[in-house]
């Protein structure tokens, strides 16, 4: 299975902006995905997009997050603006085979180990 590390959590202030960064240990054409999990609650899918470029959004965030992929680096972003503290969260990287992009944890066979988000009020 590919490995994923994740980084660029950290605090911000309400109304900040973030860009966390995945990379994968090799090339691949799974789906890729972000998750959040806070404290006490499910963890909940964010963004997704294919090794194509097509990507999905939670509804309630497409507004303010955006996902991209570099696939010459192994290397998937989420843009995150505006930020609010309900967006605290630690941010998990998955990776899912398919050319399909998936909104359920279910769906993704490789994980990173978190970054943790604050946003302070």
């Amino acid at each position: 299975q590919v490995q994923l590390v994740e980084s660029g959590g950290g605090l911000v202030q309400a109304g900040g902006s973030l860009r966390l960064s995945c990379v994968a240990s090799r090339r691949t054409t799974y789906a890729m995905g972000w998750f959040r999990q806070a404290p006490g609650k499910e963890r909940e899918f964010v963004a997704g997009i294919s090794w194509s470029g097509y990507r999905t959004n939670a509804y309630s965030l497409k507004d303010r997050f955006t996902i991209s992929r570099d696939n010459a680096k192994n290397t998937v972003y989420l843009q995150m603006n505006s930020l609010k503290p309900e967006d605290t969260a630690v941010y998990f990287c998955a990776a899912g085979p398919g050319s399909d992009v998936r909104t359920v944890s279910d769906a993704y066979v490789s994980w990173g180990q978190g970054t943790q988000v604050t946003v302070s009020s």
